[in-house]
């Protein structure tokens, strides 16, 4: 027997999550209290993980504990090891009773207002015992805080732009074109053959330029030799578009998949020349991270909600996978 399979025979899961809660609380009393255990166990088990070890795992100063690199060493791949078993377990519940359970995804506001509720209404019809969270954010977020920190098992959002690294999967599945729109009872709503010049003077509802899409929509302006407007209201909020866009006066660029399956949002695309930005939409999981059964089971509703929905409705492409 090695050095290594001795010190795995010697580690304790429960140690390992008493030593989580620390490095989370910040201090071994608050980690006592957390869980409703005393200090001396607390320290005890850290004394062990440190001995078994052979390095600090953590420094104390007057304000309490924190990780030493070797302890971060070991919070990272911690994080790993009890999310992997509690996919087993998730495993384990879903060949007991493939109709139950909960699946944790993360979408961008605008796919949370049409693509994603459209898949998650099918999905739960056909599984009804299954619980979704959905957690919304830009796509930088929702892939480096909330997909890497294995917050959710999946993202699914727009691709383009992100610097992903090796740990990333992507499968597209279609391109959600970004398009000039406007609420129904815009005076523009009934126009064709409309230029973005017409419309730089209108009131606008615009994402932060320095996002992905905002420097996106400037480069379309000035490609077609205008100027950004300034935007009357600068957001990421949908349900401002639910007000400002869907009363009548302000202008938006939004996912084409908004207005085809965003049942409640009342908008209308312009007949726009030139102002069609390609915006391939996919799925990113993480490679080493075993998905549950459940996840791979709304990964193929998705695939399928993508391939109807193009048919005329959204720009479709091929898809593919890449790290």
């Amino acid at each position: 027997m090695d050095l290594d399979d001795r010190t795995l025979r010697r580690l304790k899961l429960s140690d390992l999550r008493l030593f989580h809660a620390v490095a989370q609380w910040g201090g071994m009393a608050k980690a006592a209290a957390h869980l409703n255990i005393s200090q001396p166990a607390v320290s005890k088990a850290i004394r062990a993980l440190e001995h078994t070890l052979g390095v600090p795992l953590l420094e104390r100063h007057p304000q309490g504990v924190e990780a030493t690199v070797y302890g971060k060493a070991l919070l990272s791949g911690g994080v790993a090891v009890f999310d992997e078993l509690k996919q087993s377990v998730k495993h384990i519940e879903f060949l007991a009773d493939p109709t139950a359970g909960e699946l944790r995804i993360g979408c961008s506001e605008p796919l949370a207002a049409g693509f994603v509720p459209t898949a998650i209404d099918g999905f739960s019809k056909q599984y009804p015992r299954v619980g979704f969270q959905v957690v919304t954010g830009d796509p930088v977020t929702l892939v480096e805080r909330e997909l890497r920190q294995r917050n959710i098992e999946l993202a699914i959002a727009p691709v383009q732009g992100l610097n992903l690294g090796a740990d990333v999967e992507i499968e597209v599945l279609f391109d959600d074109r970004q398009v000039v729109m406007a609420g129904t009872q815009n005076k523009w709503a009934r126009r064709r053959n409309i230029r973005l010049a017409d419309l730089v003077h209108e009131p606008w509802l615009l994402p932060p330029p320095d996002s992905i899409i905002g420097r996106a929509i400037a480069e379309t302006f000035r490609a077609n030799g205008v100027e950004l407007p300034r935007g009357s209201v600068v957001s990421f909020s949908i349900p401002l578009v639910h007000h400002l866009v869907g009363g009548g006066r302000f202008l938006v660029m939004l996912p084409v998949s908004m207005a085809r399956l965003g049942r409640e949002l009342p908008l209308k695309i312009l007949d726009v020349r030139s102002a069609s930005i390609s915006r391939p939409t996919g799925i990113m999981t993480l490679k080493k991270r075993t998905l549950s059964p459940l996840a791979q089971l709304f990964i193929k509703r998705m695939r399928d909600v993508a391939t109807v929905s193009a048919k005329g409705q959204m720009g479709s492409l091929p898809r593919r996978r890449r790290g």
